[in-house]
């Protein structure tokens, strides 16, 4: 499916966006998570992290590493979500991501965490300047992947399946 907003919305949704320093997407997707109980909530972010996901493996595929690279940044931030859904934590803004990734090392005493996320950054900075080369791009990836792996676990410990 596929929406489109014109006008004045477009153009309200488009700044606050830009103020808060996400994408629109990103944007709406807490906007209707507002919505939702907790536990549809952290499904929602947990479904969002799949679809992001999939998106991401169908992009670089098709040799589009800079949108990839951006769709693989979203995924991690969903998982992020739910795992500060589920324990209170802020989570709605690139800070608040970083906060989660520092408070999840300290707590399971995994500083690879914190490598692996500068991984997942630094493939969000590449959607801004494309300045990755392929073999750069699938290092960062593969550490993504890592990541995304460990924090799946994590919310598979704290009792949430798909």
């Amino acid at each position: 499916m596929e929406l489109v907003i014109k006008g004045p919305l477009a153009r309200y949704i488009a700044a606050r966006a830009r103020e808060e320093g996400v994408d629109v997407e990103e944007l709406l997707a807490r906007l209707v998570a507002e919505q939702l109980d907790e536990n549809a909530r952290v499904k929602f972010y947990f479904e969002l992290h799949q679809e992001r996901l999939s998106e991401a493996e169908e992009l670089e595929r098709g040799g589009d590493l800079v949108q990839a690279g951006e769709k693989l940044w979203g995924a991690v931030c969903s998982l992020l979500s739910a795992i500060a859904k589920l324990r209170g934590w802020r989570h709605f803004s690139h800070r608040d991501y970083c906060d989660i990734v520092e408070r999840l090392v300290a707590e399971l005493g995994e500083p690879e965490l914190s490598r692996e996320f500068a991984s997942a950054e630094r493939l969000h900075a590449n959607y801004y300047h494309a300045s990755l080369r392929p073999e750069s791009f699938k290092v960062h990836r593969d550490a993504v992947l890592k990541l995304m792996k460990r924090l799946r676990d994590l919310l598979a410990k704290e009792g949430f399946s798909a």
